[in-house]
């Protein structure tokens, strides 16, 4: 009985490796283009509109003068009472945004009582307002 141990192999190439690679090669670029996408962000000029309403019965002003005086859409506060007044303006719903009226020569640390009133509310959509130059 005649055995043949030469026994010629062809030559294969394997798949796992090669599709390991080439995820990895996919994730790195797609990482990559997100990344150049977030640093070349130019700012742009939003477009107006004339027929879009702003909902005023979810905006609530307060106002906070130079001698510290507080108001909230007119009705003057004090700081100790201004959360549970916001509470109940808002009605407890988290929709209500704040615009902040203050005056420029307000202490900062007068300031930030304030914001933090009004964080102790619930309200956390808070827009500083300013004068444009």
């Amino acid at each position: 009985m005649k055995l043949n141990l030469d026994i010629q192999r062809r030559a294969r190439i394997e798949m796992l490796p090669l599709i390991d690679i080439v995820f990895l090669l996919l994730v790195f670029f797609i990482y990559a283009m997100l990344s150049m996408a977030v640093h070349r962000g130019l700012p742009v000029v939003l477009p107006t509109s004339s027929t879009s309403k702003v909902d005023k019965h979810l905006v609530l002003s307060v106002t906070v003068k130079a001698d510290g005086t507080i108001y909230v859409d007119k009705e003057q506060v004090t700081l100790r009472d201004l959360a549970g007044f916001l509470e109940t303006k808002s009605g407890g719903s988290k929709k209500h945004g704040v615009l902040l009226f203050a005056d420029r020569s307000l202490s900062y640390q007068k300031l930030f009582r304030v914001l933090d009133q009004i964080r102790s509310a619930g309200l956390s959509r808070i827009s500083l307002q300013a004068e444009a130059d």
